[in-house]
């Protein structure tokens, strides 16, 4: 009896083992979507409408901001699976958006003595960002 019960421990040890497994696989699945999806558009941008003011990380910002107020939304309404939330918002998303840039581009403009166009990019980031995380959430609530 006390080998039943041990065995049947581990047997769910495993399985618990598999499930945390799968959530980093999938969020490795989003991720690497994500960072594909972000340099063919940040690329695109910047070939179409040049790099003097960084439109790829604005739109990729704004976007992203767009798509995490929908999909949560969706999510928090629904009983989709976990692992959409590991996915979509924490893999896709989060290798998609691209914060760091933002603020790294925004320096070296000012590092370049081009003050306006890194408080342009600082102010419409975070204010056209929140709109579109609150339109994203509005959209959202319109499915579900």
């Amino acid at each position: 009896m006390k080998q039943l019960l041990h065995d049947h421990g581990t047997h769910t040890k495993k399985r618990g083992d598999r499930k945390s497994l799968l959530k980093y696989l999938v969020v490795g699945i989003g991720g690497f979507l994500g960072a594909i999806a972000r340099y063919m558009l940040g690329t695109y941008l910047g070939s179409r409408y040049g790099v003097r003011f960084p439109y790829g990380t604005f739109v990729i910002n704004v976007s992203g901001a767009l798509l995490i107020g929908f999909i949560l939304t969706i999510l928090s309404r629904t009983t989709a699976s976990q692992y959409w939330r590991y996915l979509i918002p924490i893999g896709f998303i989060g290798a998609y958006t691209t914060f760091s840039t933002f603020e790294y581009e925004t320096l070296r403009a000012v590092q370049d003595g081009q003050v306006i166009t890194g408080l342009l990019n600082v102010a419409l980031s975070v204010i056209v960002g929140f709109a579109a995380v609150w339109a994203g959430a509005v959209i959202g609530r319109v499915f579900v």
